[in-house]
């Protein structure tokens, strides 16, 4: 669990977590084997299908909980069980720790259950004296060594079977094995015991049927079969938002839950309760039931047309699982209770912003969780909505305000960038286009990557100089270049503008525009950035052009994606933003699919340069675009050779990366091993940010191959 250390002490704990070397090693190797096998769970089914409706029924639920509670509560009741409602963790804890004490029970066995965290059951309990085990094979071993789970499907994966067993050699006395089967033998032997002495069961549900008033459970282990069945009194502990209106709602959630968590088309159980079964110790012959609806700040929620997609969560743990900080830190360091990206958000609404205003700022904005949710959920957009109210609660940061006043000026904004080429001077190394340093605020934690200087020439300064005079222009182009290539890239829009010449495409400039405004978003400056989205929009009228192009992927998916969101709000601006959004397309897509280019417009001499790629994940995941620069490889004749984890994070994130140095250098080494291990002679990406990244760790690794933006190996190889 997180405390409230500011974010220094916060980046401590997370180094101490990249040191862990067994962790690396098994969250990495989960993360891979996950990615094949969600996708062969998937192989056979029309996935974004079934998100769309899981989304669909989920919001429907959501926005009528009370009648949906009414009609549980009513029908379970007729069959039996007694069913409550806690406003509160505190509630909820006493009312179980009543039902316990009235019901006369001593021991309490309980299956895993995310909410019980959420509530912290387990220390109530134990401070009102009940003996309460853990029955879950991992939530039993956090359990004896006094952790929270480190994931929400599988809590005990950050430790090794070393661990367990000398963990079992201390529970049992005797030295335990180091062997995976005979230590879950020793855990069946040792718990097997506590079933049969236990005299209340206390379990989850992953639903609560309200046209049945029973609830429905989804394992592999079998223990909460046994904890619902064999003491004589069953407690259920659910949120809210598991109130499912028909038992066909919980069935097409099935279909992608247990494919979303583990890649199983089905868990080994799916156990139904509906009424109070018969229990021979029970009153009357009848097992004691209740169930207990925590709401917690849920009903709150499920008014707020923001953030109320959030209840959706079918509790998978997916996000985690693809999450590339996750990954490199756990979910003892990505999480309170609720770990992954779900986790930074329930955080915030569950145990409140001192908890999460360190874990929000721990988001790469990849979109690999958004990609991956089970229920649809916008999740990066909402991580940084929270950071941004954070903020409005807290403070804002010095830096950021600063950072957004500027912004928001774009001639001295831009003022800035032109004059920077001056101030640079003392620290320019040479005519290698890098500085030897940053300044000493920064310090050498930055030094994993050279970082490079500001061009000589904007590529605004240069373009009446470049425009290309087009005849029977097929297509009107305004050309989106970003703050990175416009003054410190130039090249790569010039490179740009090569491979588009000649296809009938008038290009225009639009001087009005600014950076497009997401580094203020990630950094929690909304009214920045809303102010910047608007400038852009009026720069750049989307009535005089068919498309509106950009060779930074960051820019596009922002663009496109976030400018109808943020001034969608606003009646001036909401309809041309939607209009902007529309005519917005990336290089690759625009020169592949709207343009034609093929092999004949290439040269043609193989130069049989050996190139791999690096998918940059506003494009791969923010626009869905995979296909169009891998065959635009191939037309213009590179030796295109795929290698390992494209379109995982390259770990720049914008200002992800000076906030998080040392988790941005350990992404980066990845991508670049991964590079390496071709033996490519270059390096290519659709995203400026994604060049100064590797680049960057390239020079400083002397890795011997080049990094450039895809229009510069294309423009080399345009005839």
């Amino acid at each position: 669990m997180q405390d409230t250390k500011n974010l220094q002490g916060y980046r401590e704990d997370c180094k101490e977590a990249l040191n862990d070397e067994f962790l690396r090693e098994a969250m990495d190797a989960f993360a891979i084997a996950y990615r094949t096998n969600r996708a062969n769970a998937f192989a056979d089914m029309d996935e974004r299908d079934l998100i769309a409706k899981i989304a669909d029924a989920k919001d429907a639920g959501i926005s009528r909980l009370p009648e949906l509670y009414a009609e549980f509560k009513a029908n379970a009741e007729k069959a039996g069980v007694k069913v409550h409602l806690a406003k509160t963790a505190a509630e909820a804890n006493e009312m179980i720790a009543q039902i316990a004490r009235e019901e006369n029970c001593k021991k309490i066995v309980k299956s895993k259950s995310m909410t019980a965290e959420e509530t912290l059951l387990n220390h109530h309990l134990e401070a009102e004296n009940f003996d309460v085990v853990e029955t879950d094979l991992g939530e039993w071993i956090i359990q004896l060594r006094h952790e929270g789970p480190s994931h929400m499907v599988m809590p005990a994966i950050h430790l090794s079977r070393y661990q367990v067993a000398d963990l079992f050699t201390d529970v049992t006395g005797k030295k335990q094995e180091v062997d995976i089967e005979k230590l879950v033998k020793v855990a069946r032997r040792e718990l097997r015991s506590e079933y049969i002495q236990a005299d209340m069961g206390i379990t989850g549900a992953n639903f609560a049927v309200c046209e049945t008033g029973g609830i429905g459970l989804i394992t592999n282990e079998g223990n909460a079969r046994l904890v619902s069945t064999l003491p004589r009194v069953h407690v259920t502990l659910c949120g809210l938002d598991k109130l499912t209106p028909t038992l066909h709602d919980a069935l097409r959630i099935i279909k992608a839950l247990p494919r979303n968590a583990t890649g199983q088309a089905i868990t080994s159980y799916v156990t139904w309760i509906t009424g109070a079964n018969e229990c021979a110790p029970g009153p009357d012959g009848k097992k004691v039931s209740h169930i207990i609806f925590l709401d917690n700040g849920r009903s709150a929620m499920a008014e707020d047309k923001d953030f109320r997609q959030i209840l959706r969560c079918v509790r998978c743990g997916a996000c985690a699982n693809v999450c590339p900080v996750y990954r490199l830190v756990g979910g003892h360091k990505m999480g309170h209770i609720y770990i992954g990206a779900i986790g930074l958000l329930l955080t915030y609404f569950f145990h409140g912003r001192d908890k999460a205003k360190n874990l929000v700022q721990n988001c790469i904005n990849c979109g690999a969780c958004k990609s991956v949710c089970a229920a649809g959920i916008d999740l990066p957009r909402l991580i940084k909505e929270v950071h941004a109210r954070i903020q409005d609660e807290d403070g804002h940061a010095l830096p950021s305000v600063l950072l957004g006043k500027v912004m928001k000026n774009r001639k001295l904004f831009h003022t800035l960038l032109k004059t920077a080429k001056w101030g640079q001077k003392p620290i320019k190394k040479g005519n290698t286009g890098y500085i030897r340093h940053l300044p000493m605020i920064f310090g050498k934690e930055q030094d994993f990557r050279a970082l490079p200087a500001v061009a000589d020439r904007a590529f605004r300064d240069d373009w009446e100089k470049i425009k290309p005079i087009v005849e029977n222009a097929k297509y009107r182009v305004a050309l989106f270049s970003g703050c990175v290539q416009d003054f410190v890239y130039p090249e790569q829009m010039k490179a740009g503008v090569k491979v588009m010449s000649g296809h009938g495409a008038d290009m225009d400039f639009p001087m009005g525009q600014s950076c497009c405004g997401l580094p203020l978003t990630m950094m929690g400056e909304s009214v920045a950035a809303r102010d910047v989205a608007e400038q852009n929009v009026k720069a750049i009228d989307p009535g005089k052009f068919d498309y509106i192009v950009t060779l930074c992927a960051s820019c596009a998916s922002h663009l496109k994606h976030a400018y109808p969101k943020i001034l969608g709000d606003d009646p001036r601006m909401a309809d041309a933003a939607r209009r902007f959004a529309d005519k917005v397309i990336d290089f690759s897509s625009f020169v592949y699919d709207v343009l034609g280019v093929r092999r004949d417009d290439f040269k043609d001499v193989n130069v049989n340069t050996k190139t791999t790629y690096h998918a940059p994940c506003h494009l791969c995941r923010g626009l869905e675009v995979t296909e169009a620069p891998r065959q635009l490889m191939v037309e213009s004749g590179l030796d295109y050779i795929p290698s390992a984890e494209e379109d995982v994070c390259c770990g720049f994130g914008g200002t992800f990366s000076m906030k998080f140095p040392e988790e941005s250098k350990e992404l980066l080494n990845k991508k670049l091993n991964n590079a390496a291990a071709t033996g490519a002679q270059q390096l290519v990406t659709d995203c400026p940010g994604c060049v100064m990244q590797l680049r960057g760790g390239a020079e400083v690794r002397k890795d011997g191959f080049r990094v450039r933006h895809i229009a510069e190996a294309l423009a080399d190889q345009k005839k």
